[in-house]
């Protein structure tokens, strides 16, 4: 009787190439849970399920688990949603609230508050996003993923990370990848990675069978998976984490 294994990934626009791609595999059968970010890590840890798309942050924190795929959902140029908004400049910040679906996105705030901004804000715990539509003086907000597209245009200042990211390193980033317990059968990460490509390599027909298709027939959504998002997990990347890994950085927000 063939394994089934339980693979979670994130449940954000910029995932669903990978979801078609898992969906439509003809060499690969597999439980699929979706969640966002953080909650992929939760479901991971708790073993409910064995190959997650994880956080890159939390990957260094995990025994017996190894990168599996050459793809990631990774930015060489912006990336659109993973932003911190404010009505001030950056170096006025005095408070930045952290949004609470994010791991890697927090870490990489603490990284450039340090290394680029050279600030020293209050870290404040986002799970209310009602506070976002309020904001204080000195407030900025962390926000990833679709709920960015709700809140363009809305700030004065707008700093995409990615591109932070790379004025400050001049590397691309990876800010989810691939993982697996180890004594995953090969067969299965190898089933896993043609899946993968299957999916990036049909990136329109994984919109048109999603819910993003939308009153612009699905171009908005084409447009962010194929100039935002870049998939494929290369060396420039791997030297990417290893910086952000190696920095040992480590912002706690507190609740409000």
């Amino acid at each position: 009787m063939a394994i089934i294994p339980k693979i979670t990934a994130v449940s954000y626009l910029n995932t669903i190439p990978f979801v078609y791609g898992l969906k439509h595999a003809d060499n690969l059968r597999a439980d699929l849970l979706l969640a966002p970010p953080a909650d992929c890590a939760k479901n991971y840890i708790e073993h409910k399920a064995d190959i997650a798309l994880l956080p890159s942050a939390v990957v260094p924190q995990l025994k017996d688990t190894n990168i599996i795929t050459d793809y990631c959902i990774g930015a060489v140029g912006a990336v659109r949603t993973v932003t911190v908004m404010s009505n001030s400049p950056i170096k006025s910040v005095k408070r930045i609230w952290l949004d609470a679906h994010s791991r890697t996105s927090v870490q990489l705030v603490g990284y450039l508050a340090a290394h680029k901004w050279h600030i020293a804000p209050e870290w404040l715990h986002l799970a209310d996003y009602a506070i976002v539509d309020k904001p204080a003086e000195g407030d900025a907000f962390l926000l990833i993923g679709d709920k960015v597209f709700g809140y363009e245009g809305r700030f004065a200042y707008t700093y995409d990370l990615a591109i932070e990211w790379r004025e400050a390193t001049s590397l691309p980033f990876a800010f989810a990848v691939w993982v697996a317990r180890k004594g995953v059968p090969y067969e299965v990460t190898d089933a896993l990675q043609h899946a993968l490509t299957f999916g990036v390599e049909h990136i329109w027909e994984a919109v048109v069978e999603s819910n993003y298709m939308g009153n612009d027939n699905g171009i908005t959504a084409y447009d962010y998976l194929t100039r935002n998002i870049d998939f494929i997990l290369d060396d420039e990347k791997h030297r990417a984490l290893k910086k952000f890994w190696d920095a040992g950085l480590k912002v706690t927000p507190r609740s409000y």
